[in-house]
């Protein structure tokens, strides 16, 4: 090599030592930023049992972690850092590029090359999505599914911080702490959330369902829609949603009166909002902080936060079986209500998998009080005839009023419930429905925040059966 191509060689690598410390540093306020806070419940570190609170007006434990002006003094200057960042890999580019013009490229196209890619990870980092500007669409060519979406009605909304809804100022009823099976310190640990995730495999589009206009569908009086996949005219089905289902609730009484639980446990959601997902992650992991877990403990601290008592099943149901995970979160409910009898209501909380056809994975979003929220669907089963789901119906009338009021509270953050002849183990109690909070292109914090609103619309329900 000549000379002029050693001192070539010299300066790029000088370049590529400078990016590898920028590209630390610009990686390392991204995580801090983004990691899930601790919610203060469910799992201790050395695999303690999840306990039932009831919080008091000086009890702040395990308190749902929001976003104040503080932190977003910090994104704001995160931001300002980020562009600082990108301006000076600019210039580093083009006086990297010096050296080519002088002595050519071929004498040190190794060292070119690993300092294009630095550049590429670095810039990776900085990398964030734009806001889309609004789009109404008021008619769908196609219902959607549970699992597959491929045309629906929907806006796509801008990015924005979750923040807690209004809380009452009832006074609260104070019960003993109430244990539960939790999980194995060896299968929390079988499926870590992954350390990187930022690979560009594929598109997540942010979108808002709205109403849906076709002849699968109808509108409930007081707000919301059902869509009904039956035989039953919805007529009737109208008729059964203006009633009161047979549900007699005791809040003040001091005993559990909701179950939460997962049956899909592991399913999991993107770390931080964002418009593109890496397909090496599965979207599921055993790490409470980041799967079903996580969004059923903010649930279970806004209705503790409300006066409700309620029991977390924390217990893993889809792993290592994912084909026995029904039966095995029948086993927790039948056992859990046969020790609560006082347990009026029992959700199974899922996140769904919206994705399309062409691989781009859906975020279904809706904006509360200026918050992006993970919208919601319920899931009421019908029987089949069998009689194996006995109370279809006041299951059926609990959904309704549920979405109605989920409606009049937070409008927009439902998809219609889905009224179809499944199962889902809603023959163990009246009371029971599956709810999909989020899709996987959703991020934690807006199905956590959508988990807070839930729990303060179910709250007034409960107060609402009050025997």
């Amino acid at each position: 090599m000549s000379a002029h191509g050693k001192v070539g060689g010299i300066f790029l690598r000088f370049l590529h030592t400078i990016l590898k410390k920028g590209e630390k540093t610009a990686a390392a306020p991204c995580a801090g930023a983004l990691a899930p806070a601790p919610t203060g419940r469910g799992f201790a570190p050395a695999g303690g049992l999840p306990q039932l609170r009831l919080k008091g007006a000086a009890g702040a434990q395990g308190a749902a972690a929001v976003w104040t002006p503080k932190d977003r003094k910090g994104q704001i200057t995160l931001d300002k850092l980020g562009k600082t960042i990108k301006t000076s890999l600019a210039v580093i580019s083009c006086a990297a590029s010096l050296p080519l013009f002088v002595w050519g490229s071929n004498a040190f196209r190794p060292q070119l090359a690993a300092f294009t890619s630095t550049v590429g990870k670095a810039a990776a980092f900085l990398s964030f999505p734009k806001t889309t500007s609004r789009q109404t669409v008021t008619k769908t060519e196609k219902p959607q599914t549970l699992e597959d979406l491929t045309a629906a009605p929907h806006e796509k909304l801008p990015e924005t911080q979750p923040a807690d809804p209004p809380q009452t100022d009832e006074q609260q009823t104070e019960i003993p702490q109430i244990e539960l099976p939790s999980p194995d310190p060896s299968e929390i640990a079988a499926l870590p959330y992954p350390e990187q995730l930022e690979d560009r495999d594929g598109a997540i589009e942010t979108v808002h369902y709205g109403k849906y206009s076709d002849e699968h569908y109808f509108d409930l009086k007081n707000g919301g829609q059902v869509r009904n996949c039956t035989n039953i005219p919805d007529k009737e089905l109208f008729e059964l949603s203006e009633q009161l289902p047979d549900i007699h609730t005791d809040p003040s009484g001091g005993q559990p009166q909701v179950l939460i639980y997962h049956t899909h446990t592991t399913e999991s959601f993107e770390p931080y909002t964002r418009d593109f997902y890496d397909a090496s992650f599965s979207g599921k992991t055993t790490d409470p902080d980041m799967n079903m877990v996580a969004v059923g403990d903010e649930l279970c601290s806004q209705l503790e936060k409300e006066g409700i008592a309620v029991l977390h099943d924390t217990l893993i149901h889809d792993y290592p079986s994912y084909n026995d995970a029904y039966p095995d979160s029948r086993a927790s409910v039948e056992a859990i209500l046969e020790k609560y009898p006082s347990i009026q209501v029992v959700l199974d909380i899922h996140r769904d998998g919206i994705q399309r056809q062409d691989g781009t994975r859906v975020s279904a979003v809706a904006e509360i009080n200026g918050s992006q929220a993970a919208q919601m669907m319920i899931i009421s089963c019908c029987d089949d005839g069998s009689g194996e789901i006995p109370f279809y119906e006041e299951n059926f009338k609990f959904a309704c009023m549920l979405q109605s009021q989920l409606e009049t509270d937070w409008q927009g953050l439902t998809r219609p419930v889905l009224f179809d002849c499944r199962h889902y183990n809603q023959d163990l109690s009246k009371g029971s429905l599956l709810i999909e909070i989020g899709s996987h292109g959703n991020s934690i914090d807006q199905a956590k925040y959508s988990a807070r609103l839930l729990g303060s619309s179910l709250a007034k329900i409960i107060k609402e059966l009050e025997n």
